[in-house]
């Protein structure tokens, strides 16, 4: 499915036709979309854990992920086309460096300070896709989460989720580029409206009364 995503990826990029003089830019998240971090998830679940910041930012530092299948190859050929990559990710500020030898480790291209932009003061990736698109036209992006693309998908509920998804039918394929997740996502958060301190046991719960069955 990752190699599905990229190809078409490959395929609008070369349909697509500019719409302004300013230079072209593809926005993408790091995380689960060019970069594959389950070695932390099933260091995680051999330890009966779930996700930990403290275990998150141990794995980060050693920049030992490796690539989601697809992903190198298709920036490496957007770049070629003059297109400029812009990654938007929820890492901190204390995982910059780590983050980019990650990055260059694979040759990943603008895999420098100006073009990552790491989260300051809000988890919402709105902000700093506007401040992308002051100067250049963005003409995909890329992601794992529907918050990736948009800030309409921002803490919602999952009935707001669901239309705001029917709503954006035909950018997907097209302007938005989603590679699957078998790990996380804001999917879950929003069935237990994003309260990240519940327990395995109460999220189960809540899963059991949610999920459809027959």
């Amino acid at each position: 499915m990752c190699y599905q995503a990229y190809n078409i990826a490959k395929m609008r990029l070369d349909q697509y036709q500019s719409q302004s003089n300013l230079p072209k830019a593809i926005v993408t998240d790091i995380d689960e979309t060019v970069l594959d971090n389950s070695p932390n998830a099933v260091h995680q679940a051999l330890l009966g854990k779930e996700y930990e910041p403290q275990a998150w930012y141990e794995w980060s530092i050693q920049s030992n992920a490796d690539t989601v299948p697809g992903s190198a190859s298709f920036l490496k050929y957007a770049s070629s086309k003059g297109v400029e990559i812009f990654y938007i990710t929820n890492r901190l500020e204390n995982e910059r460096q780590s983050t980019l030898s990650n990055l260059n480790k694979f040759g990943y291209p603008n895999a420098d300070d100006s073009h990552l932009l790491l989260k300051s003061t809000t988890s919402s990736k709105e902000v700093r896709r506007q401040q992308v698109a002051a100067s250049h036209e963005i003409i995909m992006l890329l992601g794992d989460n529907l918050a990736d693309f948009s800030s309409l998908f921002d803490k919602n509920n999952p009935t707001e989720r669901i239309a705001n998804t029917n709503n954006a039918v035909n950018d997907f394929g097209n302007r938005f580029i989603v590679i699957p997740n078998p790990v996380y996502g804001d999917w879950e958060g929003t069935l237990w409206n994003y309260n990240y301190k519940l327990t395995a046991a109460q999220k189960d719960s809540i899963y059991r009364t949610l999920f459809k069955t027959y």
